[in-house]
């Protein structure tokens, strides 16, 4: 490969990684046509963007990056995917579903939610990792839960109150 296409590589591959929020290795090596097609198939379902890249090209794009990257460059040996999506443990998720049927995708490094992640033994904690909309959404459900305890009160209440009046003006 000549030198000016590898530049416009790293600098293609530096722009997808900085538009996209997170971004996990992997290695898809090994598999067929057909499942490497359903792989691609379920990354592109869930939103996910699955690119095969250079280990070299791919370190520079990251040096390039506006993140910090250096804690998952020693995951950058041998064959490698990168998976870059907007929700932080969808990749997580898609890799642990996959891998029922298949040996691949291994899982290599991540870097979700501004830390790194290197290891297979670090899927497991990505999968339960919730996403920032995710957190937001529990604390509102939290806020919630009172509200509407103290209106289904009051709402209760009202047709014991209307009973009561109702009672009463009956008696009188």
């Amino acid at each position: 490969m000549k030198k000016e296409d590898k530049k416009v590589v790293i600098e293609t591959l530096t722009e997808q990684v900085n538009s996209y929020k997170h971004l996990y290795v992997s290695d898809i090596s090994g598999l067929d046509a057909v499942d490497t097609q359903a792989l691609r198939r379920a990354c592109f379902d869930a939103n996910i963007k699955l690119v095969q890249v250079k280990n070299t090209l791919l370190k520079k794009a990251l040096e390039n990056a506006t993140n910090n990257y250096e804690e998952i460059f020693s995951a950058l040996k041998g064959d490698s995917a990168i998976m870059l999506c907007d929700t932080g443990n969808g990749p997580a998720k898609l890799i642990k579903e996959f891998r029922k049927t298949k040996d691949k995708p291994v899982f290599k490094a991540a870097f979700v939610e501004e830390c790194a992640y290197v290891g297979e033994d670090q899927l497991e904690s990505l999968i339960s990792i919730k996403s920032k909309e995710e957190l937001i959404a529990d604390i509102i459900a939290m806020l919630q839960a009172p509200m509407q305890n103290v209106i289904s009160a009051l709402q209760s209440g009202q047709n014991t109150i209307a009973g009561v009046v109702k009672t009463l003006s009956e008696k009188e």
